[in-house]
Formats: C-alpha cells, sequence, structure tokens
C-alpha cells in the first residue's frame, strides 16, 4: 500500500507528534508498505532516523508572508524554494520559534484552505498527492491541516483520515474569538475526512465532542515506540546511594516540571521519606527560559547536589537518563493524549507516577507499570512517590510488570500493523 502522512513540524523542538509520526512511517515501511512522510511548516525534529521527506509543503516562512501580503501569494516556484530553504536551515539550528497566541489569523486562514490567503500552498500539495505521489491514502497528522482536504478531495478520489493527538493543545492557546473560528472550520472540514485515528480511547472520547465528530468514525491506535536499545540499567547502587526521581519531557508549563519540584520539596520535608535526589531533561525552547527560572528558584533551598538539569540531546543519552533513575514522573496539567516518555521509561523498566487524566490511567491498567496520583495536586504526587520509593519490591514489580508489556504490545511494529489494518478498511470501500 502506498501512503502519504502528512506532518507539521514545530520549529526545531522535539515534539511527541512529530517523533511518533515518525516512528509510525518507519515501522510501515519495515513492513513492507510505502510510506512517505511529508513535512509541513518546518521540518521535523526527532532522535531517531528521520524517515521525513526533504521537500517541505506549506513552508512556515511563506505561509506567513502570503497572511501578511498580497505580493507573496503571487510569487514564482523558484522563490518559494529559497525561502523553504532558509527555513529548513534555520529550523535545523532550533532558532524558528511559534506562539499561538500571535497565530490567530494565520491559523483561521490556513483551515480556509483554497479560499484562504494561502491557497497557492493548498494547490501545491493537492497537486503534488494527486499527479506526482498518487497513494492508496492520505493521512493528516493533525486536524489543523485539514484546510487542505476539500481541495484535495477534488484532485484525488482516494480516502483521507485524520490522526487525533494533541490539536487542543494549539487551539486552546488561541485567542477566544480566533478558537471559536477555528473550531467551525475544522469541523466544516471535517467533513470531508473518511475517517479518524485516535492515541487514546480518553482522546477519542474528549475530540468526539470537542470537534463535534460521530464516533463510528474514530478509530483508537495505542503509540509505539522504536525499543530498540531500551534495557533494563544494570548499575549497582550500594545501601546509601539516594534513589532518583527522573523527568523527561518538554520544560513547559503544559508539561509540569512545577508541580513536580513542589512534591520534591515536600517530600524532602517528610521526616519519614528516604534520601531522595531529582534529576531532569528534555527539550527546553528559549521563550520557558523564564519558566526553568521560576522552577528552580522552588527548588533553590535543596543542597546543589539533590538537583540535577541534565542535557539529554539524542537518543542514546536519553535512554543512559532512564537507565540511571528509579521512578519517573511528569505530572502534565494538560490532559496528554500520548505521553511517549511513559512508553520509553517502562522500556527501561522504570516505574512511572502519573496523574489520574488523560490517557495515564488508560497506560497503567493497559501496562501495569505505575500508580496514580490526584492531578495538580503535589501532595497527592509527593505522597505517592514517598510509597514507592519506600518499597523496593513494589517498584521492582512494576517495572518489571511495565517493562514486557512495552515490550510485548507498545511496539512501532504493532503500532504499525494496527494502523495498516484500519487504513485497508477504507482503501477496499473506495
Amino acid at each position: 500500500m502506498k501512503i502519504v502522512y502528512i506532518t507539521a513540524g514545530a520549529g526545531g523542538m522535539y515534539c511527541g507528534s512529530c517523533m511518533r509520526d515518525n516512528t509510525l512511517v518507519a515501522g510501515l515501511c519495515n513492513l513492507g508498505h510505502d510510506a512517505l512522510l511529508v513535512p509541513t511548516y518546518t521540518p521535523i525534529r526527532t532522535d531517531e532516523e528521520n524517515v521525513s521527506q526533504s521537500r517541505m509543503f506549506f513552508g512556515g516562512i511563506n505561509v506567513y508572508l502570503q497572511q501578511k501580503a498580497g505580493l507573496f501569494r503571487h510569487t514564482p516556484a523558484f522563490f518559494d524554494r529559497l525561502l523553504d530553504g532558509w527555513l529548513l536551515r534555520k529550523a535545523s539550528g532550533g532558532s524558528v520559534s511559534i506562539d499561538a497566541q500571535q497565530l490567530g489569523d494565520l491559523t483561521l486562514s490556513m483551515l480556509e484552505g483554497s479560499h484562504g490567503k494561502q491557497r497557492k500552498e493548498v494547490a501545491k500539495l493537492a497537486d503534488a498527492i494527486a499527479n506526482e505521489f498518487r497513494p492508496d491514502v492520505v493521512v493528516l497528522t493533525n486536524v489543523l491541516l485539514s484546510g487542505l482536504v476539500p481541495e484535495l478531495t477534488k484532485r484525488w478520489h482516494g480516502p483521507v483520515l485524520a490522526t487525533l493527538q494533541g490539536d487542543d493543545i494549539f487551539l486552546e492557546q488561541l485567542p477566544a474569538d480566533a478558537r471559536k473560528g477555528a473550531l467551525e472550520r475544522i469541523q466544516v472540514n471535517c467533513q470531508h475526512v473518511d475517517g479518524f485515528v485516535a492515541t487514546s480511547r480518553y482522546y477519542a472520547d474528549f475530540m468526539a465532542g470537542y470537534f463535534g465528530l460521530p464516533h463510528e468514525r474514530i478509530h483508537v491506535v495505542y503509540p509505539g515506540i522504536n525499543p530498540s536499545g531500551f534495557q533494563e540499567s544494570t548499575a549497582t547502587r550500594s545501601a546509601d546511594t539516594p534513589l532518583t526521581i527522573g523527568y523527561f519531557a518538554r520544560i513547559a508549563p503544559e508539561k509540569g516540571l512545577h508541580l513536580l519540584a513542589e512534591a520534591f520539596v515536600r517530600l524532602r520535608q517528610m521526616t519519614d521519606a528516604p534520601k531522595c535526589r531529582l534529576r531532569f531533561a528534555g527539550y527546553l525552547g528559549k521563550h520557558n527560559e523564564p519558566y526553568l527560572a521560576d522552577v528552580m528558584k522552588t527548588l533553590k533551598a535543596l543542597p546543589r547536589d539533590d538537583v540535577e538539569h541534565l542535557d539529554c540531546p539524542d537518543r542514546a543519552s536519553k535512554i543512559r537518563f532512564f537507565q540511571g533513575i528509579d521512578v519517573l514522573s511528569v505530572p502534565s496539567p494538560y490532559r496528554d493524549p500520548k505521553g511517549l516518555y511513559v512508553f520509553e521509561s517502562l522500556a527501561c523498566g522504570v516505574p512511572v507516577v502519573q496523574p489520574r487524566h488523560g490517557s495515564f490511567p488508560e497506560w497503567i491498567e493497559a501496562t501495569g507499570g505505575g500508580l496514580l496520583f490526584e492531578p495538580n495536586d503535589p501532595a497527592s504526587l509527593a505522597g505517592t512517590l514517598k510509597r514507592l520509593l519506600l518499597d523496593a519490591d513494589l517498584r521492582c514489580r512494576l517495572g518489571t510488570q511495565g517493562r514486557q508489556a512495552v515490550h510485548d504490545r507498545f511496539t512501532a511494529q504493532h503500532m504499525a500493523t494496527k494502523t495498516i489494518e484500519i487504513l485497508q478498511q477504507y482503501t477496499e470501500r473506495k
């Protein structure tokens, strides 16, 4: 089967959706399918082999300039390619910034598709799919790209599906009027989408209400990771070595490092808690540097050796990070539909402590690899961490169960196989 996945780059930062898309397309190719990952806006960034196409559509600079000035809506293709090449270099250096608060009008225009100010870009991608790629099925990796669909279905008559994996976090950051308009336009565009794939049962239910989508058109395929290299730690630890609490995710308010910092301070103040330390790592954008500074103020009273901020820029260092901790917690206030870090931690046999909302209850039930705490409650988080740190047998049991479940059922191959089963239903109908 020939499949075109259309993904959206995140301006040079590590993005869970991009990483999942890249892993899935690689998995589809490994199963023998001709799967193409087509980037839009900016190149994607991943710590695995990047399988996306070098050619980019909806180049972020072109899209922005076409929004601001009519002249750029008529520039020749060679000029557009020059701007896309410049963007590629900038994004590769991590110097492209994306702020949803400033993108309301642009988002609305993109969702208008061939009626918006980026109609030239819409025509380019629709034409490439219909006349160059000629796939059996097209999958959008978020519904913010759905402005393409009405024009695409005029030129090409195969099935179009869309992935539901975190669209609301961007939409909720838009100004109220822009958000209302975007939701209305997405609902109209989704009438041209044949089916949807959500990353969890929670998110399928949530998106059905959020966008007004019919439940029967939403399928669920759980995330998967490439388990290669994720081995249990073989390090020996003496009895007086402090236990380590880890955090590995984007350093941003929606991921909750501030909650973990407050819980860690509370934990250290408990006289019956074991000796422990905190290590955290993950992508830090310049716009979130003040946020990290506030987190460090919360932790400033603790001994310097008890708190460590690590730089883990590649896959090998990420795996070493997981192998060096005893429990992972990313106490996301956002109701995360994926949480790939949960599966990465469990793949190394490290149990997790996660909030009782979003997809996390599903992951804990499906893997048996962790405990839940009350969301946005540092006291509940501190108490749950204390329970797990005090009970070595419980940590071992949860870690072993979680590791077995991930390696059995949450791999890239498993995700790709389930995805193909769904896509085949739609290609057979058309």
